[in-house]
């Protein structure tokens, strides 16, 4: 008896302390857990999430492909007319060494006029030893073989077609032979060629029927 009493005293005398009141009538398990740690997010992990890395990723090479191919244009357009500008260069140097070329050259035929002149003229050049007249032809052929070298040649013969581009003609000579019409009938002056250019026209008298 006194036993049931003691327990009955303990249990009617001894109060809950204040912080041991608490109502867990409303409370449910895990509650005050953070409910972020046991999301998974589109951004961070998962198939989803992966998904949009991969779509990025897809977007971010593409445009670095576009971007390549836009430097890449750019790079060969740059080359090209690089290329462009060396060989327009290269052509007016060229252009340029040529005309300064044939300036020079053409300042030298009157030379080769004095050559012919003077070996045309058959009394005085039968008037010289044989041997002055063989050491001016040597010169005279060295002289034209240079030029051959440089690309000079000279035209003009009696018969050729009087091509205006290549004649100049000074007089006509009458003729009766449809064959010697518009022909050369004398050479007065060889004319020189450098190149496929006409340095110096030839002057001659035409035939004309």
């Amino acid at each position: 008896m006194k036993d049931d009493k003691k327990k009955q005293d303990i249990t009617e005398e001894t109060p809950l302390n204040d912080d041991t009141n608490v109502d867990f009538s409303n409370k449910t398990p895990f509650e005050d857990i953070e409910i972020e740690e046991f999301e998974d997010t589109d951004d961070e992990g998962g198939e989803l999430g992966s998904a949009a890395k991969m779509k990025k990723l897809r977007e971010k090479l593409k445009v670095a492909i576009e971007e390549k191919q836009q430097y890449l244009n750019g790079w060969q357009k740059e080359k090209a007319e690089f290329i462009n500008i060396r060989r327009r260069d290269e052509e007016s140097k060229q252009e340029f060494l040529k005309y300064a070329v044939s300036g020079l050259l053409e300042e030298l035929l009157p030379v080769l006029d004095s050559f012919d002149i003077a070996m045309s003229n058959k009394e005085a050049w039968n008037a010289v030893s044989g041997q002055w007249q063989a050491g001016m032809e040597t010169v005279y052929n060295q002289f034209k073989a240079i030029l051959a070298k440089n690309g000079v040649e000279s035209f003009g013969n009696t018969g050729d077609p009087a091509d205006p581009a290549k004649f100049h003609m000074i007089g006509v000579d009458e003729t009766t032979d449809a064959k010697q019409d518009h022909t050369v009938s004398v050479v007065l002056q060889k004319g020189y060629m450098f190149k496929e250019k006409v340095l110096r026209p030839a002057m001659v008298r035409v035939y004309q029927k």
